[in-house]
Protein backbone atom coordinates (compact mmCIF):
# COMPACT_ATOMS: atom_id res chain seq x y z
CA UNK A 1 0.00 0.00 0.00
CA UNK A 2 1.25 3.49 -0.87
CA UNK A 3 1.95 5.71 2.13
CA UNK A 4 1.15 9.42 2.56
CA UNK A 5 4.01 11.72 1.63
CA UNK A 6 5.30 14.57 3.82
CA UNK A 7 7.30 17.29 2.07
CA UNK A 8 9.17 19.40 4.63
CA UNK A 9 12.66 20.22 5.87
CA UNK A 10 11.37 21.69 9.15
CA UNK A 11 12.36 19.13 11.79
CA UNK A 12 9.88 20.43 14.37
CA UNK A 13 7.04 20.23 11.86
CA UNK A 14 8.15 16.77 10.76
CA UNK A 15 8.17 15.58 14.38
CA UNK A 16 4.56 16.77 14.68
CA UNK A 17 3.55 15.06 11.44
CA UNK A 18 5.12 11.75 12.44
CA UNK A 19 3.38 11.87 15.82
CA UNK A 20 0.01 12.71 14.28
CA UNK A 21 0.40 9.98 11.66
CA UNK A 22 1.22 7.46 14.38
CA UNK A 23 -2.00 8.43 16.17
CA UNK A 24 -3.87 7.49 12.98
CA UNK A 25 -1.92 4.23 12.67
CA UNK A 26 -0.17 5.45 9.52
CA UNK A 27 3.47 5.49 8.38
CA UNK A 28 4.77 8.37 6.28
CA UNK A 29 7.21 8.69 3.43
CA UNK A 30 9.25 11.88 3.82
CA UNK A 31 11.22 14.04 1.43
CA UNK A 32 13.29 17.02 2.55
CA UNK A 33 13.77 18.35 -0.99
CA UNK A 34 10.77 19.50 -3.01
CA UNK A 35 12.16 18.35 -6.36
CA UNK A 36 12.40 14.77 -5.10
CA UNK A 37 8.65 14.57 -4.49
CA UNK A 38 7.87 14.14 -8.20
CA UNK A 39 7.97 10.29 -8.35
CA UNK A 40 5.33 9.98 -5.60
CA UNK A 41 3.25 13.01 -6.53
CA UNK A 42 0.64 10.97 -8.43
CA UNK A 43 0.72 7.77 -6.38
CA UNK A 44 0.74 8.88 -2.71
CA UNK A 45 -2.81 8.71 -1.26
CA UNK A 46 -2.23 12.00 0.60
CA UNK A 47 0.46 14.68 0.33
CA UNK A 48 1.21 17.01 3.24
CA UNK A 49 3.33 20.02 2.32
CA UNK A 50 5.10 22.13 4.92
CA UNK A 51 5.01 25.88 4.36
CA UNK A 52 8.81 25.86 4.49
CA UNK A 53 9.04 24.02 1.13
CA UNK A 54 5.81 25.22 -0.48
CA UNK A 55 7.47 27.80 -2.73
CA UNK A 56 10.18 25.32 -3.78
CA UNK A 57 7.48 22.78 -4.63
CA UNK A 58 5.45 25.33 -6.59
CA UNK A 59 8.57 26.10 -8.66
CA UNK A 60 8.56 22.48 -9.91
CA UNK A 61 5.03 23.03 -11.36
CA UNK A 62 3.47 19.82 -9.97
CA UNK A 63 0.40 18.63 -11.91
CA UNK A 64 -3.00 19.20 -10.25
CA UNK A 65 -4.28 16.39 -8.01
CA UNK A 66 -6.61 15.78 -5.08
CA UNK A 67 -5.63 15.21 -1.44
CA UNK A 68 -2.90 17.81 -1.02
CA UNK A 69 -2.75 19.70 2.29
CA UNK A 70 -0.57 22.60 3.38
CA UNK A 71 0.47 22.49 7.06
CA UNK A 72 1.99 25.20 9.20
CA UNK A 73 3.07 25.71 12.80
CA UNK A 74 2.63 29.48 12.45
CA UNK A 75 -0.98 30.53 13.20
CA UNK A 76 -2.49 33.30 11.06
CA UNK A 77 0.47 33.38 8.69
CA UNK A 78 -0.64 35.80 5.92
CA UNK A 79 1.43 33.89 3.32
CA UNK A 80 -0.16 30.50 3.99
CA UNK A 81 -3.09 30.82 1.60
CA UNK A 82 -0.91 32.13 -1.21
CA UNK A 83 1.30 29.06 -0.79
CA UNK A 84 -1.76 26.85 -0.58
CA UNK A 85 -2.94 28.04 -3.99
CA UNK A 86 0.58 27.84 -5.45
CA UNK A 87 0.98 24.11 -4.69
CA UNK A 88 -2.65 23.23 -5.51
CA UNK A 89 -3.54 22.25 -1.93
CA UNK A 90 -7.17 21.92 -0.86
CA UNK A 91 -6.74 23.71 2.48
CA UNK A 92 -4.33 24.93 5.15
CA UNK A 93 -4.14 23.15 8.50
CA UNK A 94 -2.61 24.99 11.44
CA UNK A 95 -0.90 22.86 14.05
CA UNK A 96 -1.47 22.07 16.85
CA UNK A 97 -5.01 23.51 16.71
CA UNK A 98 -6.13 21.28 13.85
CA UNK A 99 -4.30 18.06 14.75
CA UNK A 100 -7.52 16.05 14.96
CA UNK A 101 -8.47 17.04 11.43
CA UNK A 102 -5.09 15.86 10.21
CA UNK A 103 -5.48 12.55 12.08
CA UNK A 104 -8.77 12.06 10.22
CA UNK A 105 -7.15 12.93 6.89
CA UNK A 106 -4.35 10.40 7.45
CA UNK A 107 -6.86 7.73 8.49
CA UNK A 108 -9.07 8.39 5.46
CA UNK A 109 -6.15 8.24 3.06
CA UNK A 110 -5.08 4.75 4.14
CA UNK A 111 -8.45 3.26 5.09
CA UNK A 112 -9.41 -0.03 3.41
CA UNK A 113 -12.23 0.23 0.92
CA UNK A 114 -15.40 1.39 2.66
CA UNK A 115 -17.69 -1.52 3.44
CA UNK A 116 -20.53 0.10 5.45
CA UNK A 117 -20.52 -2.84 7.83
CA UNK A 118 -23.74 -4.21 9.31
CA UNK A 119 -23.84 -3.77 13.12
CA UNK A 120 -25.67 -6.45 15.12
CA UNK A 121 -26.05 -6.07 18.88
CA UNK A 122 -26.84 -9.13 20.99
CA UNK A 123 -28.06 -9.23 24.59
CA UNK A 124 -29.87 -11.57 26.94
CA UNK A 125 -33.43 -11.12 28.10
CA UNK A 126 -32.16 -12.33 31.46
CA UNK A 127 -28.84 -13.42 32.91
CA UNK A 128 -27.43 -16.68 31.58
CA UNK A 129 -29.49 -16.59 28.39
CA UNK A 130 -26.47 -17.43 26.24
CA UNK A 131 -26.05 -14.09 24.45
CA UNK A 132 -22.25 -14.22 24.58
CA UNK A 133 -22.13 -17.67 22.98
CA UNK A 134 -24.58 -16.56 20.30
CA UNK A 135 -22.51 -13.41 19.62
CA UNK A 136 -19.32 -15.42 19.24
CA UNK A 137 -21.05 -18.04 17.09
CA UNK A 138 -22.54 -15.45 14.73
CA UNK A 139 -19.20 -13.67 14.32
CA UNK A 140 -17.31 -16.92 13.79
CA UNK A 141 -19.87 -18.19 11.28
CA UNK A 142 -19.74 -14.95 9.30
CA UNK A 143 -15.95 -14.86 9.21
CA UNK A 144 -15.81 -18.42 7.92
CA UNK A 145 -17.86 -17.36 4.89
CA UNK A 146 -15.29 -14.68 4.08
CA UNK A 147 -16.98 -11.69 5.71
CA UNK A 148 -14.52 -9.36 7.41
CA UNK A 149 -15.93 -9.37 10.95
CA UNK A 150 -15.27 -7.56 14.22
CA UNK A 151 -16.56 -9.14 17.44
CA UNK A 152 -16.86 -6.57 20.26
CA UNK A 153 -17.18 -7.65 23.88
CA UNK A 154 -19.03 -4.77 25.56
CA UNK A 155 -19.66 -6.56 28.86
CA UNK A 156 -16.81 -5.95 31.34
CA UNK A 157 -18.33 -8.51 33.74
CA UNK A 158 -18.62 -11.31 31.19
CA UNK A 159 -15.19 -12.85 31.70
CA UNK A 160 -13.93 -12.09 28.18
CA UNK A 161 -15.47 -13.26 24.92
CA UNK A 162 -12.04 -14.47 23.80
CA UNK A 163 -12.50 -17.33 26.28
CA UNK A 164 -15.65 -18.45 24.45
CA UNK A 165 -13.59 -18.62 21.26
CA UNK A 166 -10.85 -20.59 23.00
CA UNK A 167 -8.39 -17.74 22.29
CA UNK A 168 -7.79 -16.21 25.72
CA UNK A 169 -4.02 -16.47 25.24
CA UNK A 170 -4.06 -14.69 21.88
CA UNK A 171 -1.63 -11.79 21.63
CA UNK A 172 -3.18 -8.38 21.05
CA UNK A 173 -4.91 -5.43 22.66
CA UNK A 174 -7.95 -5.65 24.94
CA UNK A 175 -10.39 -2.92 26.01
CA UNK A 176 -8.05 -1.37 28.63
CA UNK A 177 -5.62 -0.63 25.78
CA UNK A 178 -8.35 1.01 23.70
CA UNK A 179 -10.43 3.04 26.20
CA UNK A 180 -8.38 6.20 25.66
CA UNK A 181 -9.12 6.35 21.93
CA UNK A 182 -11.43 8.99 20.53
CA UNK A 183 -11.91 10.74 17.23
CA UNK A 184 -11.15 9.13 13.88
CA UNK A 185 -9.41 5.74 14.07
CA UNK A 186 -8.14 3.77 11.11
CA UNK A 187 -9.65 0.28 11.01
CA UNK A 188 -6.40 -1.04 9.56
CA UNK A 189 -4.57 0.21 12.66
CA UNK A 190 -7.27 -1.18 14.95
CA UNK A 191 -7.10 -4.58 13.28
CA UNK A 192 -3.31 -4.68 13.58
CA UNK A 193 -3.60 -4.03 17.33
CA UNK A 194 -6.31 -6.61 18.10
CA UNK A 195 -6.22 -10.42 18.05
CA UNK A 196 -7.22 -11.52 14.55
CA UNK A 197 -7.97 -15.02 13.26
CA UNK A 198 -8.49 -15.09 9.52
CA UNK A 199 -11.38 -12.72 8.78
CA UNK A 200 -12.36 -12.45 12.48
CA UNK A 201 -10.96 -9.67 14.69
CA UNK A 202 -11.83 -9.64 18.40
CA UNK A 203 -12.02 -6.80 20.93
CA UNK A 204 -12.39 -8.50 24.30
CA UNK A 205 -11.90 -7.76 27.99
CA UNK A 206 -8.94 -8.64 30.17
CA UNK A 207 -9.35 -10.58 33.39
CA UNK A 208 -8.37 -7.67 35.66
CA UNK A 209 -10.43 -5.03 37.42
CA UNK A 210 -13.51 -4.04 35.37
CA UNK A 211 -13.46 -0.66 33.64
CA UNK A 212 -16.07 1.60 32.10
CA UNK A 213 -16.02 2.00 28.31
CA UNK A 214 -16.14 5.71 27.46
CA UNK A 215 -18.74 6.73 24.90
CA UNK A 216 -15.99 8.24 22.74
CA UNK A 217 -14.03 4.98 22.64
CA UNK A 218 -17.09 2.94 21.63
CA UNK A 219 -17.90 5.49 18.94
CA UNK A 220 -14.35 5.46 17.57
CA UNK A 221 -14.22 1.64 17.44
CA UNK A 222 -17.62 1.18 15.80
CA UNK A 223 -17.15 3.96 13.27
CA UNK A 224 -13.80 2.45 12.25
CA UNK A 225 -15.32 -1.02 12.08
CA UNK A 226 -18.24 0.10 9.92
CA UNK A 227 -15.77 1.54 7.42
CA UNK A 228 -13.50 -1.51 7.41
CA UNK A 229 -15.77 -4.49 8.07
CA UNK A 230 -18.65 -6.34 6.50
CA UNK A 231 -20.13 -7.25 9.89
CA UNK A 232 -19.77 -6.01 13.46
CA UNK A 233 -21.22 -8.12 16.31
CA UNK A 234 -21.47 -6.44 19.71
CA UNK A 235 -22.10 -8.56 22.80
CA UNK A 236 -23.98 -6.27 25.22
CA UNK A 237 -24.56 -6.41 28.98
CA UNK A 238 -28.12 -6.05 30.24
CA UNK A 239 -27.68 -2.47 31.46
CA UNK A 240 -27.48 0.61 29.25
CA UNK A 241 -24.83 3.24 29.91
CA UNK A 242 -23.44 5.87 27.51
CA UNK A 243 -21.20 3.43 25.64
CA UNK A 244 -23.94 0.81 25.28
CA UNK A 245 -26.37 3.50 24.06
CA UNK A 246 -23.75 4.44 21.46
CA UNK A 247 -23.63 0.84 20.20
CA UNK A 248 -27.42 0.48 20.18
CA UNK A 249 -27.81 3.68 18.19
CA UNK A 250 -25.59 2.22 15.45
CA UNK A 251 -27.24 -1.21 15.39
CA UNK A 252 -28.86 -2.46 12.21
CA UNK A 253 -30.67 -4.91 14.47
CA UNK A 254 -30.57 -5.79 18.16
CA UNK A 255 -31.14 -9.44 19.06
CA UNK A 256 -32.60 -10.28 22.47
CA UNK A 257 -32.14 -13.89 23.54
CA UNK A 258 -35.27 -14.91 25.48
CA UNK A 259 -35.97 -18.07 27.50
CA UNK A 260 -39.46 -19.35 26.67
CA UNK A 261 -40.62 -19.64 30.27
CA UNK A 262 -42.50 -17.32 32.62
CA UNK A 263 -39.42 -15.91 34.37
CA UNK A 264 -37.61 -15.48 31.07
CA UNK A 265 -40.49 -13.54 29.54
CA UNK A 266 -40.94 -11.29 32.57
CA UNK A 267 -37.22 -10.48 32.66
CA UNK A 268 -37.17 -9.90 28.90
CA UNK A 269 -40.04 -7.41 29.18
CA UNK A 270 -37.93 -5.29 31.53
CA UNK A 271 -34.87 -5.62 29.31
CA UNK A 272 -36.84 -4.55 26.23
CA UNK A 273 -38.23 -1.52 28.05
CA UNK A 274 -34.62 -0.49 28.74
CA UNK A 275 -33.50 -1.04 25.14
CA UNK A 276 -36.39 0.51 23.17
CA UNK A 277 -35.45 4.19 23.72
CA UNK A 278 -31.99 3.55 22.23
CA UNK A 279 -32.47 1.35 19.17
CA UNK A 280 -34.94 0.73 16.39
CA UNK A 281 -35.03 -2.87 15.14
CA UNK A 282 -35.44 -5.23 18.11
CA UNK A 283 -35.74 -8.94 17.31
CA UNK A 284 -36.36 -11.98 19.47
CA UNK A 285 -34.26 -15.13 19.48
CA UNK A 286 -36.08 -17.75 21.53
CA UNK A 287 -34.49 -20.41 23.72
CA UNK A 288 -36.88 -23.41 23.92
CA UNK A 289 -38.88 -23.71 27.12
CA UNK A 290 -42.39 -24.29 28.42
CA UNK A 291 -44.04 -21.52 26.38
CA UNK A 292 -44.82 -21.41 22.67
CA UNK A 293 -42.21 -19.22 20.86
CA UNK A 294 -44.86 -17.33 18.86
CA UNK A 295 -46.76 -16.51 22.04
CA UNK A 296 -43.54 -15.28 23.66
CA UNK A 297 -42.74 -12.91 20.78
CA UNK A 298 -46.31 -11.67 20.48
CA UNK A 299 -46.72 -11.05 24.21
CA UNK A 300 -43.53 -8.98 24.24
CA UNK A 301 -44.43 -7.04 21.09
CA UNK A 302 -41.18 -7.97 19.36
CA UNK A 303 -40.52 -9.27 15.86
CA UNK A 304 -38.44 -12.31 14.98
CA UNK A 305 -39.16 -15.29 17.13
CA UNK A 306 -36.50 -17.56 15.57
CA UNK A 307 -35.87 -20.53 17.84
CA UNK A 308 -32.24 -21.15 18.78
CA UNK A 309 -31.73 -24.91 18.99
CA UNK A 310 -30.11 -26.78 21.83
CA UNK A 311 -26.55 -27.78 20.94
CA UNK A 312 -25.46 -31.07 22.43
CA UNK A 313 -22.00 -30.93 24.00
CA UNK A 314 -21.76 -27.13 23.79
CA UNK A 315 -20.98 -26.54 27.45
CA UNK A 316 -18.40 -29.33 27.50
CA UNK A 317 -16.67 -27.93 24.40
CA UNK A 318 -16.46 -24.45 25.90
CA UNK A 319 -15.12 -25.83 29.18
CA UNK A 320 -12.35 -27.59 27.22
CA UNK A 321 -11.31 -24.28 25.69
CA UNK A 322 -12.83 -24.99 22.28
CA UNK A 323 -14.83 -22.59 20.12
CA UNK A 324 -18.57 -23.25 19.70
CA UNK A 325 -19.10 -26.22 17.34
CA UNK A 326 -20.58 -24.79 14.15
CA UNK A 327 -20.53 -26.04 10.55
CA UNK A 328 -23.35 -28.54 10.06
CA UNK A 329 -24.33 -28.58 13.72
CA UNK A 330 -27.77 -27.24 14.75
CA UNK A 331 -26.11 -24.10 16.13
CA UNK A 332 -24.07 -23.60 12.96
CA UNK A 333 -27.11 -23.95 10.72
CA UNK A 334 -29.09 -21.58 12.94
CA UNK A 335 -26.35 -18.93 12.74
CA UNK A 336 -26.29 -19.22 8.95
CA UNK A 337 -30.07 -18.77 8.78
CA UNK A 338 -30.01 -15.85 11.21
CA UNK A 339 -27.23 -14.05 9.34
CA UNK A 340 -29.16 -14.50 6.10
CA UNK A 341 -32.31 -13.10 7.75
CA UNK A 342 -30.33 -10.05 8.89
CA UNK A 343 -28.81 -9.53 5.44
CA UNK A 344 -25.30 -10.18 6.75
CA UNK A 345 -24.16 -12.59 4.03
CA UNK A 346 -21.94 -12.38 0.97
CA UNK A 347 -23.63 -11.09 -2.17
CA UNK A 348 -23.25 -12.76 -5.58
CA UNK A 349 -20.23 -10.56 -6.35
CA UNK A 350 -18.43 -11.94 -3.30
CA UNK A 351 -18.67 -8.79 -1.23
Amino acid sequence: MQRPLAITDDQDLLDDLLRIAAAAGVELDVTHVASRARPQWRTAPLIVVGTDLADDLAATAPPPRQNVLLVTRTPDDPTSWRKCVAVGAQTVLELPAEERLLVAEFADATEPSTRSGTVICVTGGRGGAGATVLSASLALSASRTGLRTLLVDADPLGGGIDVVLGEEDAIGARWPDIVGREGRVSYAALQRALPTFGELTVLSWHRGEPMRIPREAMRAVLDAARRGCDLVVVDLPRHVDEAIAEALARATATLVLIHADVRGVLAAAQTLATLRPHTGDLRAVIRPGTLDPDIVATSLGITGGLVCPQQRGLTQALDRGLAPPLGRTPLGKFCTTLLDTLGATRDPDGR
